[in-house]
């Protein structure tokens, strides 16, 4: 074989999550099989990610999670059902990662880190015989070769099936640069603009929320156009940040205004009565406080976006219940923990095959869609990178039928 080129059953371009699932299916097939990576490591968002808790999967009715892909729901519903989080459970499990379940539905590894999970994985691609290869950049294709920039110059592979699963583009630092949609766009792909996902607010703070700087927003509520959630947000020197401002950032992005309910537990009416208690010579903050339990982040957030404060019970209640934020938008691109946008749906069949280019699959934050954190985001990588590798194993083994339009 030319020492410049050489020849595998399959190419897996991405050793994320969705990638590294992809090939586990097509290892366990028997193929022989090549992962690639641009970065010096694979996985590296993945450990990045379990440095707070590895956060698996969510442990909740299939039906709610698919609802949480939003305008997606339908076009990943075959392949969350395929790889929900029993199936998530379960194959963790078999790799030896003793799991547990918290209060919300979250699934954990006990350890709580990626690693562990990360190195029995590779050690069952090992197993399977499948080879990495770090610090190899794809560059396209020559006809129907791949191209890569390697550390020993320009790579020719010949695949006789491929699976893409490069990532979005946000934490390019960590491998997910977004580089590879000039590529797909050349070869008239369709896709989508890459947008930020599950990321923090922009506010321009008045001096006086300098002293809340790191305090959090707890039990509170957030609405965004259709969108409603329980949760919590973090005050920062930037803005607002936490799994609270996540579940909404997509319909803050859109355009849509955000409301606080700093009292989601009380009633409107249950608010306009206690405010309308007697307050004496106390202050209008010092008796939201009494009558209300309202902790000092959220008594600054009413000065910050509503000064000066209406005396009137009722209206006071509808300001508390109802908070409007002004803000600057969503923090850049990539800073975000994943990106909406990507190859369209229209451009995959329902084996996530492209349509341009039969024998090139594609998985992961390559596609478009998203999710909220809280297992939700892992999930669809593990799903869609699964489905992926066993439409790839079909084809190479010339079963795999490709469908006229998206299913």
């Amino acid at each position: 074989m030319d020492q410049q080129q050489e020849s595998w059953d399959a190419v897996v371009i991405g050793a994320g999550p969705a990638g590294l699932r992809a090939a586990e299916e097509l290892g366990a097939a028997g193929l022989r099989v090549l992962v690639v990576d641009a970065k010096p490591s694979v996985a590296r968002k993945f450990l990045m990610a379990g440095k707070s808790g590895l956060n698996l999967t969510k442990d909740e009715p299939r039906e709610q999670s698919l609802g949480q892909y939003c305008d997606a729901a339908a076009w990943l519903a075959p392949m969350i059902a395929d790889c929900d989080a029993t199936d998530v459970m379960a194959w963790a499990s078999d790799l030896g990662v003793d799991l547990f379940t918290g209060t919300t539905g979250r699934v954990f590894p006990r350890e709580m880190k990626a690693s562990p999970l990360l190195r029995a994985w590779l050690a069952r691609l090992d197993s399977f015989g499948v080879v990495r290869r770090t610090r190899w950049r794809w560059q396209g294709w020559a006809g129907d070769t791949l191209l890569f920039e390697t550390p020993d110059g320009r790579r020719e592979v010949s695949a006789r099936a491929t699976v893409l699963a490069m990532g979005g583009s946000s934490w390019a630092r960590l491998g997910s640069d977004g580089a590879w949609a000039n590529i797909l766009a050349a070869e008239k792909v369709p896709l989508a603009r890459f947008q930020p996902a599950n990321v923090g607010l922009l506010v321009d703070w008045s001096d006086h929320m300098v002293p809340h700087f790191g305090a959090p927003l707890k039990g509170i509520a957030l609405e965004a156009g259709s969108l409603r959630t329980r949760g919590e947000a973090m005050i920062s020197k930037h803005g607002l940040e936490g799994g609270g401002i996540y579940q909404i950032c997509a319909a803050v992005r859109d355009g849509a205004t955000l409301h606080l309910d700093l009292l989601p537990d009380l009633t409107l009416q249950q608010v306009m009565a206690r405010l309308a208690r007697p307050k004496g010579k106390s202050s209008i903050s010092t008796h939201m406080r009494k009558v209300l339990k309202l902790k000092p982040p959220g008594l600054a957030m009413v000065q910050e976006f509503h000064r000066p404060l209406p005396v009137e019970p009722e209206l006071l209640a509808r300001v508390l219940k109802s908070l409007p934020v002004r803000h600057a938008g969503l923090r850049p691109l990539d800073e975000a923990i994943s990106t909406a946008g990507g190859i369209r749906a229209e451009a995959v069949d329902r084996g996530l095959m492209l349509r341009t280019h039969p024998g090139v699959f594609c998985a992961g934050e390559m596609l478009d869609w998203e999710a909220p954190t809280g297992g939700y985001l892992l999930t669809a990588c593990l799903a869609t990178g699964r489905w992926a590798g066993r439409s790839a194993v079909d084809y190479l083994k010339g079963v795999y039928v490709a469908d006229a339009a998206t299913a």
